[in-house]
């Protein structure tokens, strides 16, 4: 009779494969990454991974009778004094603790990662060439490591033309612009979630556009003033296809380790919507309001 060998996947298995795809050492001093709730012992027979810690991810673990969550952003990010259900920053970790659900968190090491965060939202755009905005000099998975990429576009077309790439693999709810459009893109630097402070990084590496998220005013108004192009595609829309690509990393890792896992992605919402409507209809109607209510 065929012997049948059954593997059992452990939490601390599923932790030495993110090793090798996004080192813990490659993590800013600041953040918070790796295992967050649970115990290293603890089986797993799949896993949810999601961009954002929610309550939501967490009752869709439930259903699909999932042991492991992985977030970008991480659970636990401040030093916590409680641990409360009626507190929306300790609702996801509560609910995770009920529920048995082991959480892992991998934020600024896959920020920086070959193969993360950038890297996914280089290659959505086709850009060729690419290499780290800010390179910290390490490597992983067979690339360098560092902060952001910066590459060309096969060929150049127009700030418009560029635009609606945009809108096409990312999504966004909307896109925010500041300083002059250039004649032609051609060489594009990207750094997903809220990169607007190394702008200036971006405009002396020669792109001719930055794309990132969170510009601030005073930002907006250097790239005036330096005459460089900077797209603010929101921090969701940039960071939200890096947890697909991470999903085929993992998928492939274990594969090759014989631990034949399901990954599946959480469907998220970006937290912050545009406003719909006629914006004079709105106006119109929140001043007929308040004359009502005098």
């Amino acid at each position: 009779m065929p012997l049948f060998l059954f593997i059992v996947v452990k939490v601390q298995n599923i932790l030495n494969i993110l090793q090798g795809i996004v080192p813990l050492d490659l993590a800013q001093s600041w953040d918070n990454v790796g295992l967050l709730v649970g115990n290293t012992g603890g089986r797993v027979t799949s896993i949810l991974l999601a961009l954002d810690p929610t309550t939501a991810l967490v009752a869709e673990a439930e259903r699909c009778h999932t042991e492991l969550i992985i977030t970008h952003h991480p659970a636990i990010f401040h030093p916590l004094k409680s641990l409360r259900s009626d507190r929306p920053t300790e609702k996801f970790l509560y609910a995770a603790v009920q529920a048995g659900i082991h959480v892992i968190g991998c934020h600024t090491n896959l920020d920086v990662a070959y193969g993360g965060v950038n890297d996914v939202l280089a290659q959505l755009l086709n850009l060729q060439g690419t290499v780290p905005l800010l390179p910290d000099g390490g490597e992983c998975s067979g690339g360098k490591t560092g902060l952001g990429r910066i590459g060309v576009l096969t060929e150049s077309v127009s700030a418009e033309s560029f635009l609606r790439q945009l809108y096409t693999v990312l999504s966004p709810p909307w896109l925010l612009e500041a300083g002059p459009r250039p004649e032609a893109v051609s060489k594009v630097a990207v750094c997903g979630g809220s990169c607007a402070d190394i702008s200036a990084t971006a405009l002396a590496a020669g792109a001719d556009v930055f794309v990132t998220s969170e510009v601030k005013h005073d930002v907006a108004r250097w790239a005036e003033e330096a005459g460089f192009w900077l797209i603010d595609g929101g921090h969701f829309a940039t960071e939200y296809p890096a947890m697909e690509g991470l999903r085929q990393l993992l998928v492939e890792r274990l594969e090759a380790s014989d631990m034949p896992v399901p990954v599946q992605c959480a469907r998220q919402e970006p937290p912050l919507r545009l406003v719909a409507g006629n914006r004079k209809k709105l106006l119109r109607n929140v001043a007929e309001k308040h004359g009502s209510e005098t």
